[in-house]
This record gives structure tokens, C-alpha cells and sequence, in this order.
């Protein structure tokens, strides 16, 4: 029963009417023209100037003129919003796709998100809503999310409870609410979300909002549904992202909860001020770091060029490790289609090392340094029953390489915020073997780019 209507009258000449429920709708107006769409990247050639229409509401488009109504047909008001961004925003500027284009709008997005909130030497949430109060009073956090942003809330658990000391517990919006699941009435529901639309989180956002647990959106869509309903809401700047596969707005939203944790750490006393500053110092070098990567992006490519016939590619890693692997696995499955996995590495030897075969490439993601041992030595199971072995490490473990059948290096930095870092070539192999194989990288088959629907 959701959905986003338009509807035209024979009698009404010039008119469209349009209603929404669950499904997301903008109108947009310009020079005695109007514009009906379902996300703002589809009007931003034609104007910037746009209206959210409220679920469960009506509305009467003329040229250039429309009117609200609520469901007993009774007028209401609507603030007309600008989106600031431009259209080249939304075009590829140069770039063969899209993808590619977000992938190296990385370090300014991932920089403009920081600097949302970061001022100087600390971090100033008031904009999104939380006082210092209110972080000391939550008990609990849970991270409701789909897909990428999901993996983002479990890179994100590990580093809230690392520096912060608050228990996090990261949930499927799709499972959420079939749990009945039990909320502590002073915790905190954080639903990640680029589009804000997304129907399994609102609904998780919703059902908490019953239960009387305080929300905090994460959303990259000004005035999107979970942006209006959340209690408090963290804008992620990544700007449009037009492909389906998330690469920039991916990385705002892990910046985003490096960014909290960093602050519920210092708020709730469990850091000194040097580590807070220090902290803080390491976030601020991030942007520089990815552009580093992405420098080195042409040997990457010659490397995905040698994997385009693969069939099965398992990714493993331990703790912040595992995290990283679930989004290269998926980045490599929505788009490039090879079937891929990811592992904790030390889950391999109960069941999955049965499907290591010869010349089937296994993906080991090893940024944490006391993990690094013993991820290694998983590595070489899978080796040793014929694996071809790709390691993604930071610069100085060039030991790796005694492993390996190729590596990627990634600069230093603290080890919670290596997914930051480590992300990115796995996107760039995902991207470059789906170019390989002459497939439209841009709009995957099968997906939408906002998931509307259960």
C-alpha cells in the first residue's frame, strides 16, 4: 500500500494532482513551470527551488503554482526549500561514469562532512542536535541501517564502543521490528540512510519512535522522510549520488560516526583532552589520505583487468577488518555480478575453507595491527589449498608480501578509522572489473538507488 501518484482529471485541464504514502515525492518550481519527481538529482536542471510533500498529504500542481492539502482536504502550508547544490553535481563533468566521479569526490565530501562539525580543536554537535546532557544520558546504542549503511554501523559499533564505552548493538532494518525488539528507554536509535526513503529503516525509525526511544537520522537528503521524523539528524554532505552502487556517501556517513564517537568518548569522560585533540587531528588528515589512494588507482586497475573471469571471490578479515570485507564484498557482487563472500577470517576453518579451490582469489583486509598475525595465518590456509591471495594493508608491513600474490598499501592511520582508507581500493576493484566485463556500472540490474520498498 505505498506509493507516489499522479493523477490527471479530463474536467481539470492543466492540473495534476498528486498524493503520497510511504513513497517518496518532491515538487519542484520555476518560471510559471512546475516539476514532479520522486528525489531532487531528476528537477536540479530545471530548478533548485522544491517542496517535501508530507506523507498522507495531497497536493494541486498548476504552472508554476501548487497547493497542499491534508487528507480531509483542508489547505496547508509548505516552506519552499533551495537545494544549494548545482547541476554539474548531478553530471558525470568528464568522468565515464558516475561511479568513478564519486569515488574521487571522496576527499571533499568526506572533508565537508567533518567540517560540519568539527570546529578548530573540537567537535560541536549542536546543529545536529544532541546537547552534552543528552549523551550522558544514553544508555545504549542501536544502528539501524540496509545494505552499505549497514556495513557502515558495524564498522561504526566498533569504534563507538572502542572509545566511547557504550554498548551498540547494529540491526538489519528489515529484521528490526520483527524482533520486537526490546529498546532501554534511555537509548538511542541511530537509522542510517543515504536517501532518507528507505522503507525497512523508517519503519525500524517509526517503531522506535513509538516505544519512546530517542532517534538520530543519519541521512544524506535534506528534508527526506527519516531526516523529518528522526528527533535529531546528522546531514552526511556528500552531495547527489547518482550511481546505485554508494562509494561518497558510504564514507560522509562513517565520518559521520567517527565524529560521534569521538564526542560521546569525551563527553562521557572516557578519553583525556590530549587523545580527544589527537583524535580529532587523525580525522581532519583523512581527505588527504584517500586522495593518496586514489593516486595509485591505475595499478589497481591492471589487477581487476586479470580477475574478470573470477566466479567466486571471498574477502576475509578480523574485527574492523571484517567490516571493510562486507562492503568490498558487496561492491564486487552489485556490480561487477562474481559471486563474493566476506569472513570473519577465523570463521573460515568451521565450514567455508571447504570452497577454496585452485586459483580463486581470496581478499585479505588486514589494517588492525594486533589482528594482523593471525589473519595471515588464515591467509595461508586458503593458500595452501590453491588460493590466489590479494593483501590490503597499511605501508610498512611489506612482510606481507612473503603472503601474498598482490598487494594494495594504504597511508596510516589510527586503526579505527582504516575503513576510511581501506575502503577505497575495494571499490576501485569492484568498479574496474565491471568496466572489464562491459557492464553498466552506473545502474546495476535488478537495483534502484533508493529502496522504497519492504
Amino acid at each position: 500500500g505505498s506509493y507516489a501518484l499522479a493523477v490527471m482529471f479530463n474536467e481539470y485541464p492543466e492540473e495534476i494532482y498528486v498524493a503520497r504514502k510511504d513513497s517518496p515525492m518532491i515538487l519542484g518550481v520555476e518560471d510559471g513551470k512546475s516539476y514532479i519527481a520522486s528525489d531532487v538529482p531528476a528537477i536540479l536542471k530545471y530548478t533548485r527551488n522544491v517542496y517535501y510533500i508530507g506523507n498522507m498529504e495531497m497536493a494541486r500542481v498548476r504552472k508554476g503554482e501548487i497547493t497542499f492539502y491534508n487528507l480531509d482536504g483542508d489547505e496547508i502550508e509548505k516552506e519552499l526549500k533551495t537545494i544549494d547544490w548545482n547541476a554539474e553535481a548531478a553530471e558525470k563533468a568528464g568522468y565515464e561514469h558516475f561511479m568513478m566521479k564519486e569515488i574521487h569526490e571522496q576527499p571533499k565530501v568526506v572533508g565537508d562532512t567533518i567540517n560540519s562539525v568539527v570546529k578548530e580543536d573540537f567537535i560541536d554537535l549542536s546543529n545536529v542536535g544532541l546537547s552534552e546532557e543528552d549523551i550522558k544520558e544514553i544508555s545504549q546504542i542501536y544502528i539501524v541501517a540496509c545494505g552499505s549503511a549497514y556495513h557502515v554501523g558495524i564498522a561504526a559499533q566498533y569504534v563507538i564502543e572502542d572509545l566511547a564505552k557504550i554498548p551498540v548493538r547494529v540491526e538489519l532494518g528489515s529484521e528490526f521490528r520483527y524482533r520486537n525488539p526490546l529498546l532501554d528507554k534511555n537509548g538511542l536509535v541511530v537509522v542510517i540512510s543515504q536517501s532518507g526513503e528507505t522503507a525497512d529503516s523508517l519503519a525500524a525509525l517509526r517503531e522506535a519512535k513509538e516505544k519512546g526511544v530517542r532517534t538520530l537520522g543519519i541521512v544524506n537528503v535534506v528534508g527526506s522522510s527519516i531526516a523529518r521524523e528522526a528527533d535529531s539528524v546528522f546531514y552526511t554532505l556528500a552531495g547527489p549520488e547518482i550511481a546505485v552502487a554508494t562509494t561518497k556517501a558510504y564514507s560522509t556517513q562513517l565520518v559521520a560516526t567517527y565524529a560521534l564517537a569521538i564526542q560521546f568518548a569525551k563527553v562521557r569522560g572516557e578519553i583525556s583532552e590530549e587523545r580527544y585533540v589527537e583524535l580529532i587531528e587523525e580525522v581532519k588528515t583523512l581527505p588527504e589520505k584517500i586522495a593518496k589512494i586514489l593516486e595509485d588507482k591505475e595499478r589497481i586497475q591492471w589487477f581487476a583487468s586479470k580477475q574478470v573471469n573470477a566466479h567466486d571471490v571471498f574477502f576475509v578479515g578480523r574485527g574492523i577488518d571484517y567490516a571493510i570485507c562486507m562492503e568490498g564484498s558487496l561492491k564486487m557482487k552489485e556490480i561487477s555480478y562474481i559471486h563474493s563472500e566476506a569472513y570473519a577470517a577465523g570463521e573460515l576453518k568451521h565450514g567455508t575453507i571447504s570452497l577454496i579451490e585452485d586459483d580463486i582469489l581470496v581478499v585479505g583486509v588486514l589494517t588492525q595491527p594486533e589482528l594482523y598475525e593471525k589473519t595471515i595465518s588464515n591467509m595461508l590456509e586458503c593458500k595452501s589449498r590453491g588460493a590466489y591471495l590479494m593483501g590490503l594493508t597499511t605501508f610498512g608491513k611489506y612482510n606481507i608480501e612473503d603472503t601474498a600474490d598482490f598487494t594494495v598499501y594504504i597511508p596510516k592511520t589510527d586503526p579505527l578509522f582504516a575503513t576510511s582508507l581501506a575502503v577505497i581500493p575495494l571499490q576501485l576493484l569492484g568498479y574496474y572489473i565491471s568496466v572489464a566485463k562491459g557492464l553498466d556500472v552506473d545502474k546495476p540490474r535488478n537495483l534502484a538507488k533508493s529502496v522504497t520498498v519492504e
